[in-house]
């Protein structure tokens, strides 16, 4: 109004029902958002594929009154996008749905991934996932694993965490191997085979794999074994302890057993206190 159609300021500020002041003196962010919008940024290049409502949830013990449509409109101003994958069309078959586990330990899913080094020799990744609480039960990392290697390590896990009902795995030699079926007769755990050519009958170790992939392998190349254990030992502390889960009211896996655990104890405990009979 003031450049186009030559009025005066006094006459455009009325008209548009906006303050003079302000117009003088446009709003500048304090140095709260100043710092909350640096955190988003910093934020979003190391955790590529969080959204703003992730970011939300990391910023909440450092910023706790922050409200997500605040950090939205600072992600946006940023420019911040997780680039969306494109989904391949596949054929509609009939699937098989999963039971849902309904607590820590009932069943654990297992898969292998496939890397290398950048020397080019193959690196074999066993990932471990608890169904109930969606926690990395383990990962290892080699260039070899066996059926009883796999044992080897669900027997260490088994140590801090007890042994699950079941086990849910696809067909491959490892988990049909000798070693492996009678390690599960021998403790008695229900071994639960998928059909073949059915990865989505294993949906939780496949949802579990996608995330270690975008997150980890992609993001990482590494030179030495020792160097690949080391990270993935990082990367699993990070996913078990800090990384919020949409499924789990938003929450890290560990937080949320710890929850169920403590739920499930209270729910043991007697309701009343009895007179023991001398």
């Amino acid at each position: 109004m003031v450049s186009e159609h030559h009025l005066s300021e006094r006459r455009a500020c009325r008209l548009v029902g906006l303050s003079r002041d302000s117009y003088r003196h446009p709003p500048k962010a304090d140095q709260a958002t100043l710092d909350l919008h640096e955190k988003i940024v910093e934020i979003a290049h190391v955790r590529r594929r969080f959204g703003y409502r992730r970011i939300h949830d990391l910023l909440r013990p450092q910023f706790p009154g922050v409200n997500h449509k605040r950090v939205y409109r600072l992600y946006r101003q940023a420019n911040l996008a997780v680039r969306r994958r494109k989904k391949s069309k596949r054929p509609i078959n009939e699937r098989v749905p999963l039971q849902l586990a309904r607590t820590v330990n009932e069943v654990w899913s297992m898969d292998f991934v496939s890397d290398s080094l950048s020397g080019g020799r193959r690196l074999k990744y066993l990932t471990v996932a608890d169904d109930f609480s969606h926690e990395s039960v383990d990962i290892v990392v080699d260039f070899g694993i066996s059926g009883q290697y796999v044992t080897r390590v669900l027997d260490r896990a088994a140590l801090f965490r007890g042994y699950p009902q079941a086990v849910r795995t696809d067909n491959g030699p490892e988990f049909t191997s000798r070693a492996f079926m009678a390690w599960a007769q021998a403790h008695g755990i229900r071994h639960i085979l998928i059909q073949p050519g059915r990865p989505m009958q294993n949906g939780y170790i496949e949802s579990f794999n996608g995330k270690f992939r975008d997150e980890h392998l992609n993001e990482c190349w590494f030179q030495t074994l020792h160097q690949a254990r080391t990270a993935v030992a990082i990367w699993r502390t990070d996913y078990n302890e800090v990384r919020p889960h949409s499924s789990l009211g938003r929450m890290p896996p560990a937080r949320f057993a710890e929850l169920h655990r403590q739920r499930a104890g209270d729910a043991a405990l007697p309701t009343s206190t009895q007179t023991p009979i001398e």
